[in-house]
C-alpha cells in the first residue's frame, strides 16, 4: 500500500488500486464509538436493543481523514442461542470496500457467486425500520455464519462466531444505525474488545 502523495491523493494497491484503510482498532467504549459514528459516511448498524446477556465489543472503520469512514464493523458478544459465547459483527460498506468479505473469509470484495439472491432470503432484519432481506453467504469458513444483503443502498454483512450462534439472526433482531441514536449511544453496555477485529 502507498499513502497519498504527490501523484494520487488516495491510498493505492499495487493489485487493487485506490483502497480504503483500515484504522487502528482501540478497545470498546462509548468515546471510540462516537468517533466512528462521527467520521462514517456509512451506517454504523448495531443491534438495539442488544439480545439480552449481550455487550458492544469493538468497532472498526476502514477510510481516511480526508474521505471518512467508508465501510464500519461493529462487533457484540454474549450467550449464544444453544450456549456458549457468540459473537456478531455487522459491516456497513460502500462498493468495492472489501471490510466486509475480510470479516467473512471470501476473496474478493463483496459475497460474490456465495450469495444466491435467486433465493429466497434466509433471514430478515429490521433495519433503520425498514425490512431488510439476507441471504446466507455460500463458501465461507465452517467457524462462523454469514449473511449479506443490502440496506440504505449500501452493503450490510452479519458475520457470527461459532456457526450455531448464526441462529440469532432468525429472531426478529432490529438493528439501529448509531449515527441518529443520539444521547442513547451512552447507554451502550462495553464489554472486553473482541479478538474478531484484530484477525479476521
Amino acid at each position: 500500500m502507498r499513502a497519498p502523495g504527490l501523484f494520487a491523493d488516495s491510498w493505492q494497491c499495487g493489485v487493487h488500486g485506490t483502497v480504503h484503510p483500515l484504522q487502528p482498532v482501540v478497545p470498546p467504549s462509548v468515546e471510540a464509538l462516537v468517533v466512528v459514528t462521527n467520521r462514517a459516511r456509512v451506517p454504523v448498524w448495531m443491534p438495539w436493543p442488544l439480545p439480552v446477556g449481550w455487550l458492544f465489543t469493538g468497532v472498526a472503520c476502514a477510510g481516511d481523514d480526508r474521505s471518512g469512514g467508508r465501510a464500519t464493523a461493529v462487533a457484540c458478544s454474549g450467550p449464544g442461542p444453544l450456549g456458549g459465547p457468540g459473537e456478531l459483527l455487522l459491516i456497513a460498506e460502500e462498493l468495492g470496500v472489501g471490510l466486509g468479505a475480510r470479516f467473512a473469509g471470501v476473496p474478493g470484495p463483496d459475497p460474490g457467486p456465495g450469495m444466491r439472491v435467486d433465493k429466497p432470503p434466509h433471514v430478515k432484519v429490521l433495519a433503520a425500520g425498514r425490512p431488510t432481506p439476507l441471504w446466507h453467504v455460500e463458501g465461507t469458513p465452517d467457524d462462523r455464519a454469514v449473511f449479506a444483503g443490502e440496506a440504505c443502498g449500501l452493503w450490510l454483512w452479519a458475520v457470527v462466531w461459532p456457526e450455531q450462534t448464526g441462529l440469532l439472526m432468525y429472531d426478529e433482531m432490529v438493528l439501529t444505525d448509531l449515527r441518529d441514536a443520539g444521547a442513547e449511544v451512552d447507554l451502550v453496555p462495553c464489554g472486553a474488545l473482541s479478538p474478531r477485529l484484530l484477525s479476521p
